[in-house]
């Protein structure tokens, strides 16, 4: 199939709505940074992956390194709003906890690459992108404290909140690296289980 003329294949792409031309490019990269890792992909990758010119690419992202702050910055609200919705239909702390554990291993099952974005080795090395990823995490430890019925103060809630963010981080990566014999479902429930057990013993620390 011949390839279209780059001015023909500007006119072309330019006909979608910016916003929905922006959602786009930015699900698009999601797909080549979590393959190709942020040294590893290109402008150009992401173009032609997305059937623009560059020119185009750049009309919406200044640079490479605005379209991966943006990119991290999306997925962590899409696995936010995941956990945030889930939470808010459970009718009780235990099933809050379940349905929150279970939003979050189903989003890393759904969305492997967004995962590996997020919590990839790269992210850490680099000050900016390891500072997106702490936010991601600060912001669900906190939902996840919110959800802590203890008589215990917010920065103990806070602890745990982290606590479990941790234990869930760990077993997806262990997850994705293993032979997944267990189901996403089976092992958010194995998950919520220890979290809940635990959770169900925190007190208040008694006064010396």
């Amino acid at each position: 199939m011949a390839v279209r003329p780059t001015a023909d294949r500007d006119r072309v792409t330019a006909r979608l709505p910016a916003a929905l031309r922006r959602r786009q490019l930015l699900n698009v990269a999601g797909r080549a940074f979590s393959v190709g890792g942020y040294h590893g992909t290109s402008m150009d990758d992401v173009a032609e992956a997305a059937g623009v010119t560059k020119p185009v690419l750049y009309q919406h992202f200044g640079s490479k390194r605005e379209l991966y702050v943006e990119l991290l910055d999306d997925t962590a609200q899409q696995l936010m709003t995941a956990i945030t919705n889930a939470t808010s239909r459970a009718g009780s702390p235990r099933a809050q906890v379940e349905q929150g554990v279970a939003a979050y291993f189903g989003f890393v099952a759904e969305h492997e690459g967004a995962f590996r974005l997020l919590f990839g080795g790269g992210t850490k090395r680099d000050l900016e992108f390891a500072g997106a990823v702490a936010s991601v995490e600060e912001a669900i430890a906190d939902v996840i404290a919110a959800l802590i019925a203890a008589d215990i103060d917010q920065d103990h809630r806070r602890v745990l909140g982290h606590a479990i963010v941790g234990m869930a981080e760990g077993a997806c990566r262990h997850w994705l690296a293993g032979d997944r014999e267990v189901g996403p479902a089976e092992l958010a429930r194995e998950v919520a289980e220890l979290a809940w057990s635990g959770l169900r013993g925190v007190s208040r620390p008694a006064q010396a």
